[in-house]
């Protein structure tokens, strides 16, 4: 089979379209035919050596595709299901081996490259707006990348909960579809001097001088500075991604002076711990697609041979949903 290697730490220039043999599921394990994988972030932080990995390793956690084969000790799969996952390392290849713990069935109604651009930014976007910080009628939330793959199916799931949704965009057409999605507002953060000084005043003149209840920030050190100051008494930041870079040490009485403020860094491993959480939020959000009242915008297809180029287009931030890889 043909699948991408990262060979050491470094940019996307280490990933090597390559063929290795085909991997034989173990114990509790799915061989699966991927239909396509989840480009994510998570995936450029082990490839540059930010989460420390071994090299050379097969990238890529998401993806969707059809069952195989099955290890000793499965149950409740058989041979020709479709599935998809969010935590299955080795998912830049044509099979995956991965543990049928956390794959979950793609309802009927939906494609598999539907299944594939949603289930790991859905869980994020489900857990941030249902469960980080429980979104509820009359709350103001601030978005960063709200065009995003997460920001689009955030501003949906946090409008569908009675939320107002602010977001950041970078230029006119990221606004009309995070628009589209439900915001509120838009603001182009390109238009801005300085995010730092100008987007905390602008966030309080929408929100009646309060500031917002919620920031979800997966930007990190550009807009870090900016998502405290937009926050109001008692707000909540939410720190789940670093496209930008990582935030460097804060000083906990910062969160007091800024009105006894909270901050948290939330990973889906935490918020998909039993397979009854990784099922309620898989079905909600994988439901949703099926019946058609989640969105789910795919931004850019690429073959399984040019991860690099996908790898480039999402760490420049020129990518509007999600990122396929397609083998």
């Amino acid at each position: 089979m043909h699948a991408v290697v990262a060979r050491e730490a470094g940019g996307p220039e280490v990933l090597s379209y390559t063929e290795l043999p085909e991997p034989t599921p173990g114990p509790g394990q799915l061989l699966v035919r991927v239909a396509a994988a989840g480009v994510n972030f998570i995936d450029t932080y082990r490839r540059a050596g930010v989460y420390p990995m071994k090299y050379p390793h097969v990238v890529g956690v998401e993806g969707a595709g059809t069952v195989e084969a099955l290890g000793d000790d499965v149950t409740g799969f058989a041979i020709g299901d479709r599935v998809a996952w969010h935590d299955g390392p080795g998912s830049y290849a044509e099979l995956v081996a991965v543990d049928a713990s956390g794959v979950v069935h793609v309802p009927a109604g939906l494609d598999l490259t539907t299944a594939a651009a949603l289930t790991l930014q859905g869980i994020t976007a489900h857990y941030l707006v249902s469960s980080t910080f429980e979104v509820q009628p009359g709350h103001d939330v601030l978005l960063h990348a709200g065009a995003g793959g997460v920001g689009l199916l955030a501003t949906q799931l946090a409008v569908a909960r009675g939320g107002r949704v602010l977001t950041t965009v970078s230029t006119p057409e990221k606004a009309a579809l995070s628009a589209a999605a439900g915001a509120t507002h838009t603001i182009d953060y390109a238009e801005m001097a300085d995010i730092t000084a100008d987007l905390p005043p602008l966030v309080r003149r929408l929100t009646d001088g309060q500031g917002v209840h919620v920031v979800y920030d997966g930007v990190g050190r550009s807009t870090f500075e900016a998502s405290l100051a937009s926050l109001r008494i008692r707000g909540m930041l939410v720190l789940f991604g670093a496209a930008s870079g990582q935030v460097p040490p804060v000083d906990p009485q910062r969160l007091n002076k800024g009105g006894s403020l909270y901050l948290t860094r939330p990973t889906s491993a935490h918020y998909t711990l039993t397979r009854g959480e990784l099922e309620w939020r898989t079905s909600e959000v994988l439901g949703s697609a099926a019946s058609g009242d989640l969105e789910v915008r795919i931004g850019a297809t690429y073959p399984l041979s040019d991860a690099g180029a996908a790898h480039e287009a999402l760490e420049g931030r020129g990518t509007t949903g999600k990122v396929l890889l397609v083998p």
